[in-house]
This record gives structure tokens, C-alpha cells and sequence, in this order.
């Protein structure tokens, strides 16, 4: 049996163009002769599809999309994803499930048994769980149908998804019962950088467990925050890989069961990746697509001669190119010239046109109109604070006049702990650096340079300051960044307590302010602009914190 893995770019709720990508890669592998092609986990409307699911005319749309499709299915077995109704009376109104066509009918469907209801992920809040299980017989062969999750763990005791079900319960155990020849999973799982051989052995170790080929399908491309890599994996029997498709891209390769069963293919993945390699194509795919999707095609940002805002605009120039960038230089009395000539010389690398706006005229008529009722009182960082938002209102000016998305360039280090201003350089319709920590930023700006100098080296080396007053250094606030995003990661993604964080032998009145830093400033990070997700725990939708908890 020849099968197909089609890992596409789908755009939530653009049943057209979904469907025509669904249909323009059945036809081109019945010109190759294939037996049955795989698409990802929901293809048929994109994942995730949120609270659409809760539109009637939305779930119209997804079946018609399956008969469109159900139409192309002549001399082909086609695995689509889409949501489909519950009958029954009892339970949620949909499944998230796997259909099996061919001869232009549903044959067989496969709903999802272990809903995550785990950071950015909610299906349980609009999917019934599986209960039933079988197998789909096609070619002299029976396939196990797998949805995402529903192959993520052996054993029910160690299944942290089964727990959160109605039921305990591991559905390839049940369809093990079935004497399955193959196991086939289709995926929507999203790019996490501590994730990225961790996903692999997952795959892995169920191989190992049932002795059954698998061919898993994942989606590419990026919805809003969420950035799918692709990498859909062929593994052996006995746990080899035999393949995987490309990262953050659309693939499409052929493969052979019988070469497959017998372990024939056999390919060499690199076993420790280029971490900072990959976060970059994620930005840079995050970019492309929510400009794509969203209907944008011009961006822009402040330019400030800093870390942050130079790899912003290298990783945005990358995906936009120069041509649908403009950039503002906006600086204040406390600007240095060496932060203007760094920006400008980043510009002109790139071939980026930018504007010079100085803004102490701006800062010094708020200054005039507050003086009245500011009278007696010492400057502060209400001052510094000012500067910052007559900069985000500046660029907010060009947004509106051109139709330039503004780029938020705020990393993750400055974002936890606060160290930015609300409706000043916090401002923005997409974060490109929000899941980013600060020792990650600088590496990235090395990796854009490996070839050549884009990036200064000035911006690279020089201590990082907002330049909100004299001589003002990221320092003076601030521990050295090294200290600074081990204690958030610990905190943050690793979710530890103070103390266990202090057995790392770092200080614990420190690690104590920096956590209390992070939890006062859930109501800034509360309003930021979507951040581009490329760890397992960001801020945003992943990350449900109540504004009002006093707890450390």
C-alpha cells in the first residue's frame, strides 16, 4: 500500500481555500498512484478553531467542505480531520475526529478519545470524548486511526490527559484489540523549543510498545500566537525513524508500507538541533502568516539602536521583506548618538526605509499641560514613562495614516517582570519577541549574523538601557539577564516554588522580588498585543493568571 503524508498550512474558517489544498493534493496523488493520502487534525477548518465551533453555520460549512471533498475520493482512501455532531443526547454537542473516505463516501470515522485541556489547548470545553474503538480495513489492511493526544501516552496511570476524562483510558490499547497492521495519528501540535525531540519519542515510544509502523501528519504554518512546524514523522517497527517532513513548511512524500513494516528506510535526525535555528523560522514563519492570514502586508516599528528592537526588524525583514517595512528612529534627549547610528546602519543593512522623529518637543508639551498638577512633586518614572508613549503614539500615528502594522519588540525577560509601559513600548498588534527571554534575544541576533553583519556589533555588545533618563542601564533595575531568565523559567515554565528555585544556590530575597515583580504585572502583560508562541508556556492565552491573586 502506497500512503501519502500532505502536511499543508491551513487558515482557520477559509473552507475554501482549505478545501482546494485538501483537493489539489488528492488529485496530484492519484496521479502518483497513491493508495490513501493523510491530512492533519482538523485540516478541514484549521486548528484551532475556538469558539467557531460554536456556530451552527460554522459546523455547515465543515460538512459540506467533507462532501466536496468525499467527491475527489474516487480511486482513493483520503484521512481528512473536522468536527463532527454528536447524535446522541447526551454529552458535548461535537467530536474532534478523523474521517476515512473513499469511493466518495465516509467510510469509517474516528473520534478523539483524550481532549488536552492544557495550556493554550481547551477541546473539552467543545469536544465529547471518544468511548468506542476500532479499526478501518482497507487494501487487505487494518489501520489504527489515532487523533493527536490519543497517542501521546502507554499507560492510562501515566496518562496526565486521560485523567481530566469522564474515563481512564488508553485508546490504543483498546485498539490494539483489533490487530491493528499500522498505526496512522493526525496532529495539530504546536512548536515549542523545549519540546522538540520530546515529541519525537512519544511517537517513539509507542512504536516500541505495539511493534507497529506509524506514519504521523502534523500541520505547518502559524495561527495568530500558535506555530505549527510540521515535521510529520514515518517510524519503524522497531522504532527507528524512517523519515520526517520539513520543518515550518508544507511537505508532501510517499512511502511504502510493506518497506516500511519490514524497517527498509532508515533516516538520521539530528539529535541535538540548532535550538536558536529553529526559534528563529518559527518568528519568521509566526510573521509571514499572521500577515498573510490577516490580510496585512506592510509593518513597522521603532527602531531604537537596541538588542531588542534590532532583532525584531531582522527576523520581520525576513518574513515581509524590506520593501513592506518602515521603520521610525524616535529619539529623546536622553538618546545617545551611538543608539541613532546603530539604528541607522541596521536600516541601511537591510535596506529598510526610516524616518527620524525627535519627541522632546512631544514630551516637553506633556510636561507643560501636567506641570499644574504635578507642581512640588519630584520626576519620577511618571516622567520616564511619558517618553514612552509619546514614542508608541507617534508610531500608532503611522499604523493608522499607512496601514503599518506596528511590531511589538518587548522580549519575555522585560515583559514577567514589567520593565516596559503600558500604551508605550508595550504597544503593538503583534509581539515578535514576547516568548523570547533576553540571553535568547542576543543569541538570535548572532545566529542573523553568522553570515554576514546585519546586526551592529555595537548593539550586540553594548550594556541594554531604555534611555528613559541619564545614563540609564537595564543593570540598575534589573539582575545581570543570565540570573534573571533562569529564575523566570524555573518559575514560569517549569512552574517551581521559591524555595525549590533557591536549591539552584540562587539568592532568595532576590528570587522573592522577582517573582513578586511577575505576579504584580499580570495586568500589563494583560493587555499586550498576541505573542508569537515558541516555548511551552507563554504569556497569553497559555497562561490564565488572575489579575486580583495575592499569592508568591
Amino acid at each position: 500500500m502506497k500512503i501519502a503524508l500532505a502536511q499543508l498550512n491551513y487558515h482557520i474558517g477559509n473552507f475554501e481555500k482549505n478545501t482546494s489544498k485538501i483537493i489539489d493534493q488528492i488529485k496530484k496523488a492519484k496521479n502518483d498512484q497513491v493508495d490513501l493520502i493523510v491530512f492533519s487534525e482538523l485540516s478541514v477548518c484549521g486548528y484551532p478553531p475556538q469558539d467557531l465551533l460554536e456556530n451552527k453555520s460554522f459546523i455547515e460549512q465543515c460538512e459540506i467542505a467533507v462532501e466536496d471533498i468525499a467527491q475527489n475520493c474516487t480511486d482513493i482512501a483520503v484521512i481528512i480531520g473536522s468536527p463532527t455532531l454528536n447524535t446522541h443526547e447526551k454529552g458535548k454537542r461535537l467530536y474532534n475526529s478523523a474521517i476515512f473516505i473513499t469511493e466518495g463516501e465516509i467510510k469509517f470515522v474516528q473520534h478523539k478519545t483524550l481532549l488536552p485541556t492544557y495550556d493554550i489547548f481547551d477541546e473539552y470545553r467543545y469536544f465529547e470524548p471518544n468511548n468506542k474503538f476500532n479499526v478501518v480495513e482497507y487494501k487487505g489492511k487494518k489501520i489504527a486511526i489515532t487523533v493527536c493526544e490519543d497517542l501521546w501516552d502507554i499507560q492510562p496511570t501515566d496518562n496526565t490527559f486521560a485523567k481530566n476524562q469522564l474515563y481512564n483510558v488508553t485508546p490504543m490499547e483498546k485498539l490494539m484489540e483489533h490487530k491493528p497492521d499500522c498505526i496512522i495519528n493526525i496532529s495539530a501540535s504546536p512548536f515549542s523549543y523545549t519540546k522538540i525531540w520530546g515529541r519525537k519519542n512519544v511517537f517513539i515510544r509507542n512504536v516500541k510498545q505495539y511493534k507497529l509502523p506509524l506514519f504521523v501528519v502534523n500541520q505547518a504554518g502559524a495561527q495568530t500566537e500558535l506555530i505549527f512546524d510540521g515535521g510529520s514523522l514515518v517510524v519503524n517497527p522497531d522504532g527507528t525513524i524512517a523519515d520526517e517532513l520539513k520543518l515550518f513548511a508544507e511537505d508532501y512524500k510517499i512511502y511504502n508500507l510493506d518497506d516500511i513494516s519490514e524497517n527498509k528506510i532508515q533516516k538520521n535526525i539530528d539529535e541535538d538541533p540548532n535550538v536558536i535555528a529553529k526559534i528563529h523560522d518559527a518568528l519568521v514563519l509566526g510573521i509571514q502568516d499572521y500577515f498573510k492570514k490577516m490580510n496585512f502586508s506592510k509593518a513597522t516599528l521603532g527602531l531604537s539602536g537596541g538588542i531588542d528592537s534590532a532583532v525584531s526588524l531582522a527576523i520581520a525583514e525576513r518574513a515581509l521583506g524590506a520593501d513592506n517595512i518602515r521603520v521610525l528612529l524616535l529619539p529623546s534627549k536622553y538618546s545617545s548618538d551611538h543608539s541613532i547610528s546603530d539604528a541607522e546602519a541596521l536600516a541601511k543593512n537591510l535596506g529598510i526605509k526610516y524616518d527620524i522623529i525627535k519627541i522632546q518637543d512631544v514630551v516637553d508639551s506633556f510636561d507643560k499641560s501636567l506641570k499644574s498638577i504635578f507642581t512640588g512633586l519630584q520626576e519620577d518614572i511618571t516622567e520616564e514613562n511619558i517618553q514612552a508613549r509619546a514614542r508608541g503614539t507617534i508610531l500608532m500615528a503611522l499604523s493608522n495614516k499607512f496601514g503599518h502594522i506596528l511590531l511589538n519588540t518587548s522580549n519575555k525577560s522585560e515583559a514577567a517582570v514589567g520593565y516596559g509601559t503600558l500604551y508605550g513600548d508595550m504597544a503593538g498588534g503583534l509581539s515578535v519577541l514576547g516568548d523570547v527571554y533576553k540571553a535568547d534575544v542576543y543569541k538570535l541576533a548572532r545566529y542573523i549574523n553568522k553570515d554576514s553583519e546585519v546586526i551592529p556589533e555595537n548593539t550586540i555588545v553594548k550594556p541594554p538601557s531604555a534611555e528613559l533618563r541619564p545614563d540609564q542601564k537595564d543593570s540598575d533595575s534589573l539582575p545581570d539577564y543570565d540570573i534573571l531568565d533562569k529564575i523566570l523559567f524555573e518559575y514560569i515554565e517549569l512552574q517551581k516554588s521559591i524555595n525549590e528555585i533557591a536549591e539552584e544556590g540562587i539568592d532568595k530575597k532576590l528570587i522573592e522580588r522577582i517573582i513578586k515583580l511577575v505576579n504584580n504585572n499580570e495586568y500589563k502583560r494583560y493587555q499586550s498585543p498576541p505573542i508569537l508562541r515558541i516555548s511551552s508556556k507563554a504569556f497569553g492565552a497559555g497562561r490564565r493568571m488572575p489579575l486580583v491573586a495575592k499569592y508568591n
